[in-house]
């Protein structure tokens, strides 16, 4: 997950379940801003962990080092009490009122704990029992950047905000509409540049809604009546149901690729569905074999293909096709074999979970590349990301090797 939505997501625990106030309110800092300050400060701080980038020039710590000790749950303790004391010395200095030494480790390590559970949520991996275990567990339930999920945070924080003043409600919700209305457009034109569009219909239905949440309570009076916290809370539930939704939609997914092995008689090492952006619909199937990768793109809001085959199982000519993608492993040779003993290149078959390696030739150059299909190529004019090349050159001396960046 995102580092922003993790800082939105700590903050909506913080206002829903802490009472904490809103961050940048006018009034003097007090006990309550400072809830929400620490809440948010604790679910960006694993991502503190990229600051090593500043001081390295390792391009595998990506790989390595993000998401291990400061995203783990053996640490977390740790950081919890040293995020706590540093508060207490700054209110200390700054005479502001604050919640006890105890509370501030509590409410560290629910911050922390917020951060480390996003995450897991994702494809990515996350080392939580690190450094007694470097293993990389992922739940595959979110994609690591989720616009629906980060609106559904944010979102309610604003109402809460704007609504918090019957007399300056309306102003406010006209400006927070300003502010929003752009975003599902924003939204569709990204989507659209990393190759997964968003239907115009779905813009439409979302400049709407954002229209009633944000305009109707303000202007209708009730909205202010509503109460500050029950919006917060209103908001944390809808995350809640968001995850669930997202957990069933996996479960879905994953029985579809499990059918899907099954029926075509796969030998397979590992199997998962894995979110793909815009939505909870749309998920990767990916079946890890000892020859390559097969790939099959789902669209939970259509009919699977899996059951119309297996219910005209009596009538294979009535058999639908199903729509999948192989991916097959280049032949051993001198250079890969050699490629896979360098240790930067064992670090990225340690990291990839699906990985495919491919070969081929540059003049006299040998190049060897490993991509993982757990990160898609959504648009066909860049490269997959996470791909790994090694150049060789006619003396079979490795000349170059790194992530492809263009």
């Amino acid at each position: 997950m995102d580092t922003i939505t993790h800082g939105i997501a700590g903050a909506l625990i913080g206002k829903a379940l802490f009472k904490g106030e809103d961050m940048f309110a006018l009034k003097p800092m007090n006990r309550a801003r400072i809830v929400t300050w620490s809440f948010m400060l604790g679910a960006i701080f694993p991502d503190s962990d990229v600051l090593r980038d500043f001081f390295s020039h390792n391009p595998l710590l990506l790989i390595t080092w993000h998401r291990s000790i400061t995203h783990s749950l053996i640490c977390m303790p740790v950081w919890a009490l040293i995020l706590a004391a540093l508060t207490r010395w700054i209110v200390r200095w700054r005479k502001w009122e604050s919640p006890s030494f105890l509370a501030l480790v509590g409410i560290y390590v629910i911050g922390i704990l917020s951060h480390i559970l996003l995450d897991l949520a994702t494809t990515f991996g996350t080392m939580i029992w690190s450094p007694l275990s470097w293993a990389r567990p992922a739940w595959d339930i979110l994609f690591i950047v989720d616009f629906t999920f980060t609106g559904i945070l944010l979102l309610p924080q604003f109402l809460a905000w704007l609504n918090l003043d019957a007399e300056r409600a309306k102003r406010r919700a006209l400006f927070t509409w300003l502010i929003f209305m752009p975003a599902p457009f924003v939204v569709a034109a990204i989507a659209r540049t990393v190759g997964a569009p968003i239907s115009d219909s779905s813009v439409v239905i979302a400049v709407l809604v954002l229209t009633l949440l944000i305009l109707l309570p303000a202007y209708r009076g009730w909205g202010s009546r509503f109460g500050y916290f029950k919006w917060n809370r209103a908001g944390f539930a809808a995350a809640c149901i968001y995850v669930g939704l997202a957990v069933f939609a996996h479960h879905e997914a994953f029985a579809r690729i499990r059918s899907f092995a099954a029926l075509e008689n796969i030998q397979t090492e590992s199997m998962a569905a894995l979110p793909l952006p815009p939505s909870l619909w749309h998920w990767d199937g990916l079946i890890l074999t000892q020859h390559g990768v097969y790939e099959m793109r789902m669209d939970l809001s259509e009919k699977s293909s899996l059951t119309a085959r297996a219910a005209a199982a009596s009538n294979p000519a009535a058999e639908p096709p199903i729509e999948y993608h192989f991916y097959p492993d280049a032949p051993d040779n001198f250079y890969i074999e050699a490629a896979r003993q360098l240790p930067e290149v064992r670090d990225v078959l340690w990291f990839d979970r699906f990985p495919v390696t491919r070969f081929h030739m540059e003049g006299d150059d040998a190049v060897v590349e490993i991509l993982d299909l757990r990160f898609p190529q959504m648009n066909p004019n860049r490269p997959s990301s996470f791909t790994y090349r090694v150049r060789f050159d006619s003396a079979r001396r490795v000349i170059s090797q790194g992530w492809v960046r263009r």
